[in-house]
């Protein structure tokens, strides 16, 4: 498959939610003008590519879902090479390079990467390329970026060695002192990759734009002395910019007649079977002035064969908010077409690679389906979509705002202004009025529209046919770069269906038998691997959740009930809980854990609130990390000698952290030995699978 001029390498992704595969298809554009040709494939389409047979270089990108798993599209990949009959040099013959996504906000950063990239080197695999490891919580670009740039001298090194060891010319190649330097790859791929300057020179795959602002007519006003969405200041506004490549298109839309039925939502979840579910009550855990606004929804499973266990996580399949929707048609001028199907193939003659419909698109259904149950239109636009973004722009100020914030020269003001400010497409349409982009356009940038996950919080052995979640309704207020406030997809979606359940009133009766119409929603199930209660229930676990972090432990607490009531024989292992939240009359979520305590099934239960004053000589401690510094001892006990399980639900970057800390500190002197030695030990703990987090950012 290799021929004189284009020399091929294979290209592997895995992605959970877009990225990963984002990443491939940029490195895919860029080989062409590098001379290369990439065959590029999703890791799970294990038919169309052989690993034990390969003998061109391999680049994989993959990211990492969960609490450290690689994506479901790898699931099967990653079983195969974990065989452990495998020989250690089943893989001795091939030449990789890995590029890894993950979030160092989780414990378990780049984990699906890592994995592969572990498991291939321990399978006699060689890296010819340093491996990346990206970081999704400082921005994505500052290693990708970088790492694709190193990427071709490394490749052409490869290819190089290969024709030497053919015998053949190395005369093909030019082999620069920089190239040679290059090729032992000691790169730091970190933060300071940003300082990374390649001696290879620039070709097509990155336009130079060299004019001056005073070209544009770019002239800021002497107020404007600080840079913005739309407004940039030197030294981005007098650079020459470095952009990427135009992506090319590859999505053709064709406007058809109004007749016909849009597809069910179970066609847009190939994952798994989707249960449709009534809401048969809502509740207000939260006081009308709390800071946040939570809500219990239940849900009637009673007529399905959805099964779950405490500490399952399950999946709401949510549409975008209607007014965004309508709102979106109307600035591209579609307002008359929302209910007009559409079919979307490739674009015939394209010059994307390999270009097939995205598969969360139907092939026909109405324009306002796909924009409301199709695409992520809340999304942060990549740099790509920008750079496409350009070409629909007719302001040249716009243009060159544009330019900057998909350019390196602008990584700055891309994370600052779009990235940490969760701009949206809508907020760049309203910043940028000129820029009028086409329906296929939007296909081709914007991401499928993810259902989103949540704790269960109800045990099915303590009600059956019944399943219980817990949320916060989520707020983004209105700013510089977001002229209107805006709820979360699902969260607000949840809230506005709920809400005649929330507050009956008369006009939400039905006329004919006076009862409420029962909305309903649909899930699909998306089983925790381990956080779940321990297997003897002899042994004993201590939990932590704060504000909505509670919402598994009620489910755990459920179920222990119900097996205590159920078998009185049983021998029972203490269960310790720690919650806290802001304000006890205000967002105390859930007072009945008094029933737990009362009834045995609950030891002890200790709480804080971190907003509440207090009159007390010593104040009472605030968060959940220092009420569980003053039972040092018993923490110590429980992991240590017990052996029992520790569980954390919630925010991870200001509780998990914190309390990851205070255990730490709690075995360092316990045990008495330094911070690494503890460290190792609650490592050690994760590895067993006794001290266990469901923890988001």
């Amino acid at each position: 498959m290799c021929c004189d001029l284009k020399r091929r390498f294979l290209l592997l992704y895995a992605t959970q939610k877009g990225q990963a595969k984002a990443i491939a298809e940029e490195i895919c554009q860029q080989a062409g003008a590098h001379g290369l040709e990439a065959d590029m494939y999703c890791l799970s389409e294990m038919d169309k590519y052989n690993l034990e047979t390969e003998k061109d270089p391999v680049v994989i990108v993959i990211s990492t879902t969960g609490t450290g798993d690689p994506p479901d599209t790898a699931r099967k990949f990653v079983k195969k090479i974990q065989d452990k009959a495998l020989p250690p040099d089943h893989f001795a013959h091939l030449q990789y390079g890995l590029l890894g996504l993950g979030d160092s906000e989780y414990t378990f950063f780049c984990n699906g990467g890592k994995t592969v990239d572990r498991r291939l080197q321990e399978l006699g695999a060689q890296h010819f390329y340093d491996t990346g490891l990206a970081d999704d919580c400082v921005g994505l670009e500052l290693v990708v970026d970088p790492w694709i740039d190193g990427l071709w001298l490394a490749l052409k090194e490869v290819f190089l060695l290969q024709k030497e060891k053919k015998g053949m010319s190395s005369d093909a190649v030019s082999r620069s002192p920089s190239a040679a330097l290059h090729v032992g790859h000691e790169l730091n791929l970190n933060s300071e990759v940003q300082n990374l300057k390649l001696e290879d020179e620039r070709v097509t795959s990155s336009a130079v734009l060299t004019q001056k602002t005073a070209d544009i007519h770019h002239v800021a006003s002497t107020r404007d002395t600080e840079p913005s969405l739309v407004h940039s200041v030197p030294p981005v506004s007098q650079s020459a910019l470095n952009i990427p490549a135009l992506p090319p298109e590859y999505i053709e839309v064709e406007f058809q007649d109004t007749h016909g039925e849009n597809p069910h939502l179970s066609s847009l979840i190939p994952e798994g079977k989707i249960f449709e579910v009534p809401v048969t009550k809502a509740v207000q855990l939260t006081r009308g002035d709390a800071i946040k606004t939570a809500l219990l929804l239940e849900l009637d499973t009673a007529d399905t064969v959805f099964d779950y266990q405490p500490g399952d996580a399950f999946c709401v399949i949510c549409p975008n908010n209607v007014s965004e929707v309508e709102e979106l048609l109307q600035i591209l001028g579609l307002s008359d077409k929302g209910e007009y199907f559409v079919c979307v193939n490739v674009k015939q003659g394209t010059k994307k690679k390999g270009a097939t419909r995205p598969q969360h698109i139907p092939e026909r259904s109405t324009l306002k389906f796909i924009l409301t149950w199709c695409l992520e239109i809340r999304a942060i636009p990549k740099k790509a979509f920008l750079r496409a973004l350009v070409e629909c722009t007719n302001d040249v100020g716009e243009k060159r705002r544009l330019q900057e914030l998909c350019s390196r020269q602008g990584a700055s003001d891309y994370t600052s202004f779009i990235r940490d400010s969760n701009v949206c497409l809508l907020d760049l349409l309203h910043a940028f009025p000129s820029c009028k982009p086409s329906l296929n356009l939007l296909i081709e940038h914007l991401p499928k529209l993810q259902a989103r996950s949540y704790s269960v919080s109800s045990s099915n052995l303590y009600q059956p046919g019944k399943l219980c979640f817990v949320f916060n309704i989520v707020e983004f207020p209105a700013c510089p770069t977001r002229p209107v406030s805006r709820k979360g997809v699902c969260t607000g979606w949840l809230a506005e269906l709920v809400a005649p359940l929330l507050h009956p009133s008369k006009s939400t009766l039905d006329r004919k038998g006076g009862s409420y119409t029962t909305e309903k929603i649909s899930i699909f199930a998306r089983p925790h691997n381990t956080f779940h209660l321990p297997a003897d229930p002899s042994v004993p676990f201590m939990m932590v959740g704060p504000g909505t972090g509670i919402s598994p432990f009620i489910g755990f607490l459920q179920h222990r009930q119900k097996l205590r009531e159920e078998h009185t024989d049983w021998e029972f292992g203490e269960t310790w809980l720690f919650f806290g939240c802001r304000h006890q009359d205000r967002d105390y979520l859930f007072k009945q854990l008094r029933c737990f305590l009362e009834n045995g099934t609950l030891t002890h239960l200790k709480v804080c609130f971190s907003r509440d004053s207090s009159t007390a000589e010593v104040a009472p401690p605030k968060y959940v990390q220092d009420v569980i510094r003053l039972y040092a001892k018993e923490v110590a006990r429980v992991l240590l000698k017990e052996r029992g399980y520790f569980y954390i639900c919630g925010d991870k970057k200001h509780m998990a952290d914190g309390v990851s800390d205070a255990v730490v500190d709690i075995l360092s002197m316990v045990m008495e030995v330094d911070k690494l030695e503890a460290m190792k030990i609650l490592a050690m703990l994760r590895e067993e699978k006794r001290y266990l987090q469901d923890v988001w950012s």
